[in-house]
């Protein structure tokens, strides 16, 4: 069954990749586990990326929400007042994922380190990214990559 989803979730990825086509409010991912395109929201100034998902209580499952710093950081995370389970993919300059926290819990205020030289954050439906088998390595398509990106826009 779990192949069974994996598969179908991977066919979506590849047909809807139609749409996303690089624009603000989607993301594409790929690597040796398929594709998938999610709906996204973008955090990319102080107060947005200090707001999150904040205090909602639940999310559509493809999508999520793409932190984005203005040069590489340290990346520190906590979940405080954050009511879903996430997953959180730390993204370097080019857009290729260099760690990925499953499932973060709830509420917590342990500190989750995403290292050094993160340039973007993805947040997704915690689950969805050992779902779909996704790792180190997989590559991000969006504008805020720019002309180094690993995966460009066309």
């Amino acid at each position: 069954m779990k192949h069974l989803v994996s598969t179908l979730l991977i066919f979506y990825g590849l047909t809807s990749m139609a749409w996303s086509a690089c624009n603000e409010g989607s993301i594409s991912l790929r690597g040796d586990w398929g594709s998938a395109d999610f709906k996204i929201e973008i955090a990319d100034d102080d107060a947005e990326r200090a707001q999150g998902l904040m205090f909602r209580t639940s999310m559509a499952r493809f999508s999520g929400m793409l932190f984005i710093y203005p040069e590489p950081v340290r990346a520190r995370f906590w979940m405080k007042n954050t009511l879903i389970p996430l997953d959180m993919l730390f993204v370097d300059v080019q857009g290729v994922v260099k760690k990925i926290h499953h499932r973060a819990e709830p509420e917590s205020q342990k500190t989750i380190i995403g290292g050094v030289g993160v340039f973007a954050v993805l947040e997704l439906n915690g689950g969805v990214a050992e779902m779909l088998g996704m790792g180190e390595g997989t590559e991000l398509r969006h504008s805020a990559f720019g002309e180094t990106a690993a995966w460009p826009c066309e």
